[in-house]
């Protein structure tokens, strides 16, 4: 495999933007590149995930997905993940094939949630059948298990994982287990694995054990302030890291409280950039008027230490 950049800082978990009928809005994905390049400093993406209702998508719009993402970011981007999990293994290994095809930087996979594997010897012989049929694609595991309700903890798929998935690259970590997340960077002695963090409101916690960052839905909107919370922990400054992550907890706090999800994470984020990511697809319903007022609001009052 040739050499490639490695993985690390923000990745924005992308959202899928729909016409107000219901179908995949291909035509501004190219403007969305250039939002989350030049107004949230953000170069990664993770398309086709939990925000990019990946899973409530036909195999072809998640492929026509991938690829405009692929085709828009092309010198834009650093990375382009596209997620080809499914719940059965012929679909996994089909987007997988299309992934490479196309030029992905790499694929992630979730476990499989209806009929589960139980063991890690289960889930690694399913992840590597996917990996296996693209070859020369960086793979990640996404740990999802609030989702999922696959507990088996990362700490112990990684041992060996690498003789089975010789691509195996890290673990998209979306739980709040930072002592899994802790175990995991600690046997990483190497640094050969990334380990990307996905619960955006205890992305502090995680770095401070060593994650080497992040894959979230707020870094489509909240890109440029989590990027100054990166850099004072990196100096560090972690009195001014707290307050970036205090207000970031400060909007989900609320919001979540109002009712949070996927379909309000649309609506902000069309508040916030001004491309319309339409309504999302059934069994979910779109954020209703009276959470888009109150959600701007409480964003536009919060004052950023750079004061925005």
């Amino acid at each position: 495999m040739t050499p490639r950049k490695k993985l690390k800082g923000l990745v924005a978990a992308t959202i899928t933007p729909m016409t107000p009928d219901g179908k995949i809005n291909l035509p501004v994905i190219g403007q969305y590149v250039d939002y989350l390049v030049n107004e949230q400093n953000v170069k990664n993406v993770f398309v086709n995930g939990t925000t990019g209702e990946g899973l409530s998508l036909s195999i072809q719009e998640r492929k026509q997905l991938a690829e405009e993402w692929v085709c828009q970011g092309k010198d834009k981007l650093d990375h382009v993940i596209i997620h080809v999990g499914a719940l059965n293994l012929p679909e996994c290994q089909e987007l997988a094939r299309h992934a490479a095809a196309i030029g992905a930087g790499g694929i992630a996979v979730i476990a499989p949630f209806f009929f589960k594997p139980t063991k890690k010897d289960e889930l690694i012989a399913f992840l590597q059948k996917v990996a296996s049929e693209a070859p020369e694609v960086p793979f990640y595991y996404y740990h999802i298990p609030p989702l999922t309700g696959v507990k088996i903890r990362v700490e112990e798929l990684l041992d060996g994982i690498k003789a089975q998935i010789p691509t195996f690259q890290g673990v998209k970590f979306s739980d709040t287990d930072l002592l899994d997340l802790a175990q995991c960077i600690n046997k990483n002695e190497t640094g050969e694995f990334e380990f990307l963090y996905g619960v955006d409101e205890q992305l502090l916690g995680a770095l401070a054990v060593g994650a080497n960052g992040a894959v979230g839905s707020t870094y489509n909107y909240l890109g440029r302030q989590t990027n100054l919370m990166l850099q004072a922990f990196a100096k560090p400054d972690f009195a001014l890291a707290q307050q970036y992550q205090f207000l970031t907890g400060e909007f989900l706090n609320f919001v979540i409280k109002l009712g949070f999800g996927v379909a309000q994470t649309k609506a902000v984020m069309t508040s916030v950039s001004g491309i319309p990511m339409g309504p999302p697809r059934l069994p979910l319903v779109g954020a209703s008027s009276e959470f888009i007022i109150k959600a701007k609001a409480k964003l536009d009052s919060i004052v950023w230490p750079d004061g925005d």
